[in-house]
């Protein structure tokens, strides 16, 4: 029996000593810059790292970590990280580490966006976030925006409202002085700044600081919960946004376009001519405008809002489209009455008044529609215009429209 006892007791040794020794060769093969040698070391010895003690374990996991680092798994990684760190795991460099880790993946993540690959580099950058989610909320607005142009509204909605509930601002500051020497203007970091200051080598010190990206985020909130079709929690969010900044034009144009959803005309309207306030010389404010005027009928005030549109923005084919159809609007009345006239000499007379009013509306678009046609052949245009052409009897302009068509 003491016989067992002392073979169990130079086995257990025997067994400790190769864990050890083991595990460093593998670690030595890591920092060589081997990380497939160390990997086929710890898998060809999964078997003496069974029984191991908690001191070896930790050590295989951090080393396990490290590899799948260099391996880009970042999420596996961080993983074995937090496990070492949370069975008691013990290393100088930890902290250090995780920022190597947090760098590594951002700039992974920065690749990912030069590809176009954008809901990957926001994993990635949710990830870097989660690593030290009080340093690193940055990552957590990059990751928003990433995911809205890989259009993940569900994932961009989870990032901004986490944004939104930490208060996130994103607020930065720029330290720049002017070069006596070159007279050029430099940025400095902080510390460089305060130290430069003490010197004669440059001048005109100050310090830009940026604007709250608050504002931005709950605007961002509204346009995907739009965009995801919930006006009610659109509103609310915008309304708040609002608040924040009750002058931003792409607020107002977005507060706008929820209440054009939920067929709120009064209210666009309203926000439409606030928003021409803030920005007079923006064509597409009064095109919207005569949009809406023309849909309840105001044939007046539409025409007023698409030809101050065409002014301000000549090269709008949409202008120019929408007007000329709010102008034939005034065909319709004309020819329901002529075809409701009878053959008396009364009604024959009467047809041909309709008949020259009728023309004088089509004479009126043509200028329009050739303009059009001056800047873009659009087809459209074309078409009308050619028919306009043949009711007037102007078989050389048909023919010339004819031929465009062709």
């Amino acid at each position: 029996m003491k016989t067992n006892i002392v073979l169990l007791f130079i086995l257990s040794i025997s067994l400790s000593f190769g864990q050890k020794k083991e595990i460093k060769k593998a670690i030595k093969l890591f920092d060589s810059g081997d990380v497939s040698g160390a990997t086929s070391l710890l898998e060809s010895s999964a078997a003496i790292f069974e029984l191991a003690d908690a001191k070896v374990l930790n050590q295989k996991i951090y080393l396990e970590a490290k590899i799948d680092q260099a391996n880009k798994n970042f999420e596996a990684a961080f993983e074995k990280y937090q496990a070492f760190k949370a069975s008691g795991g013990v290393d100088t460099g930890y902290d250090a580490q995780l920022q190597t880790l947090t760098s590594d993946i951002v700039n992974s993540a920065i690749e990912d966006n030069a590809e176009k690959r954008f809901a990957q580099a926001a994993s990635k950058l949710f990830l870097a976030y989660t690593i030290n989610t009080e340093t690193n909320e940055d990552y957590l607005y990059y990751a928003a925006s990433s995911s809205v142009n890989a259009a993940d509204y569900d994932a961009s909605l989870k990032y901004y409202n986490l944004l939104k509930d930490i208060n996130y601002e994103g607020i930065t500051t720029r330290y720049v002085a002017k070069s006596v020497e070159s007279g050029e203007e430099v940025e400095f970091s902080e510390t460089e700044f305060n130290l430069y200051k003490k010197t004669k080598e440059y001048t005109d010190f100050r310090e830009e600081t940026s604007e709250s990206k608050f504002p931005e985020i709950v605007k961002n909130i509204a346009l995907i919960y739009a965009q995801l079709g919930d006006d009610e929690n659109a509103m609310a969010a915008v309304k708040e946004a609002r608040k924040s900044n009750p002058k931003d034009l792409n607020l107002i144009l977005t507060e706008a376009n929820l209440y054009i959803q939920l067929n709120e005309n009064d209210r666009f309207e309203e926000l439409m001519k606030e928003a021409i306030a803030q920005d007079p010389n923006n064509g597409s404010l009064y095109f919207n405008l005569g949009v809406v005027n023309a849909q309840r009928g105001n044939a007046s005030e539409a025409r007023e809002y698409y030809e101050k549109s065409i002014e301000l923005n000549p090269n709008s084919e949409s202008g120019y489209l929408n007007l000329v159809s709010l102008i034939l609007q005034g065909e319709t009345e004309i020819v329901e009455e002529m075809n409701s006239l009878g053959n008396s000499r009364t009604d024959n007379a009467r047809y041909e008044v309709l008949k020259i009013a009728r023309e004088e509306i089509y004479k009126e678009c043509v200028p329009i529609l050739e303009k059009l046609i001056g800047i873009s052949k659009n087809e459209e245009a074309v078409n009308t215009l050619m028919n306009i052409y043949g009711t007037l009897g102007d078989n050389e302009g048909f023919m010339k429209m004819k031929g465009l068509l062709e």
